[in-house]
């Protein structure tokens, strides 16, 4: 490729090309060929070089450009038969052995996917320590893009035993499309059955799948371990939900018919003496309770069954009437005893306090009774993971921590070691979905330093790994530490930018002398003139123009629809100096300036910290990243954005909607000779006089500023900015009529004139806001609203006229 104007110009790989008929346009990310007619975008592109599907494509993007990029040969693929992204599982890997990798890989898909996340949001059980501990996942359809395709002999050959496992089914697709996927482990740490449910309700059933044939295995088998108590719900849904409420010693059946035999050799393995039955308050859960007691109590075993509200579930419920752990703890005590005669003294949950139910509390059964039974690690799921889902774990505001402005400092010690922790860099995490920092970890004199991101699941697999090595400590250590680092982070990142979202700044309350002045101001009949004088006498000769366009933008601020300035000069030109003083003039409460901008700030704004306000950017440059805000802000008049956080109490996902307000005034500089072309057709460009007139006007100003005269000047110079701040807080925010509006002509030449055209409506409305005090308010009754509005007189058209045939004229010539 080479370049051609804004463009990149080269041979097209898809044709025979002796010409350069591709076209690459890297400020809109585009490609087109003149040639063959193709284009699009990189999707496109990969999936024409590649011949693969749409998702194919975007995976081989995600994981790898140079993956995506295809071999070096020219031409087009109608379907690839060669598997490019990484396989997840062991090729000649045994079916148990598949089945395990399987539901690793869908667990670290979940992890990637806010669509999973957002549905176990919407089911109350999106806590961190669910999804890690029982490794619960998302099958979103790839992992078929990931396996050698069945021509292959060796795809053919794994793909086969996947449809054995039934991950696979006949005809090739994963059985858990678009299903949360909850693996149950047995003793060993192999998956024995995995439940899916689809996370979009308008499919075609079943929205609820097993694995083919019969069930088997005991969802949480660890948690019933010297459990007396324990908690059967019919769904694995609802058994999840009395887990994140913190009743660990909670299993499920597979649906009203699905106790098994499995269950029954576990309760006895474990010594269970009392069931609870949690089954859904339906005609068809009223049924299958019956049916499970009946069986349970014929194995000795007393029954009791949890009511929730007629035709709820358990999931449900806890939804409803929140906290779940109190409203799930009242139903507890009171589970209605289903056995025949007088029922035992001891009832269900009795040690459960009324003012905290962190979890049920049962009497253990005897030492003789309860088998010593050694869980293994569950893939990456630590013994340390069971330690810190115990009652009575430290919240994240209970996390001892030395904050200062720079780093935090942690400290967690274990048997005889002691572990410190350093955290820096958590001041520049501006959105609620990144945690990238620098962690250093020391213990004596060894150490472990690294910067990564916390969210990232791979970063922490990786430090974890290494960390542990250096410090000569086992790996279920550095994960549980993390995990407290993690919270306590998320807490005072939260508490950062909410504080920061609350800034806002209130008005100064005016004496009642300085209102009069500001209003004698307003009402002054040559209005106009005065604030081109005042500008000159604060110090700003000549601009007559770009000095009234610039004050007039900014005072639209109040109006449905403002302004948006770029003033554009070279260097050392006067354009800062023009900004500054058209923003002195302006209340410091309704203007913010900033030097740059990330890519996202914009939307962590605060929902109406910019409503009626002032943006401005001392660069055009420095906003470069927040360019598609900038232009959304200007164009729609406000900014929405959803973002899948932690939350800073519970440590559950949540989806936060941010949201910003308009309208807002946006107000630019720039030294670049060629502006963005979309940010150009939204803003008026004022160019700064760089004539040697004005250059030879500037230095008498800036020899008149050492004189006497000058030292007054500047004395004066605080009191006109105070009284333009004061005159500009008596403007309100009313409706424009343009009663001339359809006498008005304008250029129409050219589709840029569109907006051309609205910009110079809008120059008419300002400077008759601008004359409020001089016009009769207007009331009119509007869907049973009064509607106050002003009305355009003839001399504010000429006004405008006179201004637009200089700023408009620029780009319509």
């Amino acid at each position: 490729l080479k370049k051609g104007g804004k463009d990149m110009l080269g041979r097209c790989p898809f044709h025979e090309d002796d010409t350069a008929s591709l076209v690459v346009t890297p400020a809109k990310n585009l490609w087109h060929c003149f040639g063959c007619g193709v284009g699009g975008g990189p999707i496109d592109w990969v999936i024409k070089k590649n011949g693969v599907s749409f998702r194919h494509a975007v995976e081989l993007l995600r994981a790898d450009l140079s993956l995506a990029a295809g071999s070096g040969e020219a031409g087009a693929l109608k379907r690839s038969r060669v598997t490019r992204l990484p396989a997840p599982v062991t090729l000649d890997a045994g079916e148990q052995e598949l089945l395990d990798q399987v539901i690793g890989y869908y667990h670290e898909t979940l992890l990637a996917s806010p669509e999973a996340l957002a549905y176990l949001e919407r089911r109350g059980i999106a806590s961190r320590e669910l999804i890690e501990c029982h490794r619960l996942g998302f099958a979103n359809r790839t992992l078929g893009l990931r396996l050698p395709a069945t021509q292959v002999k060796v795809g053919a050959e794994v793909r086969g035993r996947l449809q054995k496992t039934g991950i696979l089914r006949e005809s090739g697709h994963e059985h858990f499309n678009g299903c949360l996927v909850v693996p149950v482990f047995d003793e060993a740490g192999h998956v024995t059955e995995v439940y899916g449910r689809k996370i979009t309700e308008n499919v075609n059933p079943p929205l609820h799948l097993y694995l083919p044939g019969p069930h088997r295995g005991v969802w949480n088998e660890r948690g019933l371990v010297g459990q007396a108590e324990v908690i059967l719900a019919e769904a694995l849904i609802d058994a999840m939900t009395f887990w994140c409420a913190g009743y660990r010693n909670v299993t499920a059946a597979y649906g009203v018919e699905g106790l098994t035999d499995d269950h029954l050799a576990a309760f006895k393995r474990y010594g269970v003496r009392r069931v609870l039955i949690a089954f859904d308050r339906d005609d068809a859960g009223e049924r299958g309770a019956d049916k499970a007691a009946e069986r349970l109590m014929a194995e000795g075993l007393e029954c009791y069954r949890v009511q929730f509200p007629k035709g709820m579930d358990a999931n449900e419920y806890a939804c409803k009437v929140t906290p779940a752990e109190k409203s799930l703890g009242l139903l507890i005590r009171k589970a209605v005893w289903l056995g025949k005669g007088t029922p035992p003294t001891e009832t269900p949950g009795q040690h459960v306090e009324d003012v905290a139910l962190p979890a049920i509390v049962a009497d253990p059964a005897p030492a003789e009774s309860v088998p010593s039974v050694e869980f293994p690690s569950l893939a990456a799921v630590p013994a340390a993971a069971a330690a810190a889902a115990a009652p009575g774990a430290a919240p994240a505001a209970d996390i001892a921590a030395e904050v200062s402005d720079d780093e935090i400092v942690m400290s967690f010690a274990s048997g005889e070691t002691t572990r410190r922790y350093r955290v820096r860099g958590l001041a520049k995490n501006l959105s609620a979905e990144v945690l990238k920092v620098n962690v250093l970890v020391s213990r004596g004199e060894a150490y472990h330093v690294d910067s990564f991101d916390l969210y990232a699941a791979r970063a922490r697999v990786h430090y974890i790994g290494q960390a542990a090595k250096e410090l000569s400590c086992h790996e279920d250590v550095i994960k549980l530490d993390l995990g407290r680092v993690l919270l306590k982070l998320e807490t005072l990142q939260a508490e950062r930018i909410k504080a920061a979202l609350k800034v806002e700044r209130e008005a100064p309350r005016m004496s009642e002398a300085e209102e009069t002045e500001a209003l004698a101001l307003l009402r002054a009949p040559d209005l106009l003139s005065r604030i081109v004088a005042d500008f000159d006498a604060c110090g700003l000769v000549g601009e007559g123009t770009n000095k009234l366009v610039g004050y007039l933008a900014a005072t639209s601020r109040k109006l449905g629809g403002p302004l948006a300035i770029v003033v554009q000069s070279s260097s050392a030109a006067g354009k800062s100096s023009l900004m500054d003083a058209v923003l002195a003039f302006m209340p410091e409460e309704e203007r913010t300036k900033y030097s740059a901008m990330t890519g996202q700030s914009l939307f962590y704004m605060g929902e109406t910290n910019l409503k009626h306000k002032i943006l401005a950017i001392a660069e055009e440059e420095g906003a470069s990243r927040a360019s598609y805000a900038l232009k959304l802000l200007q164009s729609e008049g406000e900014l929405t954005i959803a973002s899948t956080g932690k939350d800073a109490t519970t440590g559950n996902l949540v989806t936060q909607q941010y949201r910003v307000e308009g309208p807002v005034m946006i107000f630019l500089t720039t030294t670049a000779i060629e502006i963005d072309e979309e940010l150009l057709n939204r803003c008026m460009v004022l160019s700064v006089d760089e004539g040697r007139e004005q250059t030879e006007a500037i230095h008498r100003l800036q020899r008149a500023k050492r004189t006497l005269q000058g030292l007054k000047a500047k004395q004066g110079k605080t009191h006109l900015v105070k009284l333009h701040q004061n005159a500009q807080r008596l403007l309100r925010a009313l409706a424009v009529v343009n009663p001339y509006a359809d006498r008005l002509t304008f250029l129409s030449d050219k589709t840029r004139t569109r907006r051309d055209h609205e910009k110079y409506l809008t120059l008419i409305d300002a400077i008759a806001l601008l004359h409020q005090h001089q016009r009769p308010v207007r009331t009119m009754q509007s869907g049973g609203q009064a509607v106050e509005y002003i009305e355009v007189t003839a001399a504010d058209i000429a006004q405008a006229n006179a201004l637009a045939h200089e700023v408009l004229g620029r780009s319509l010539d």
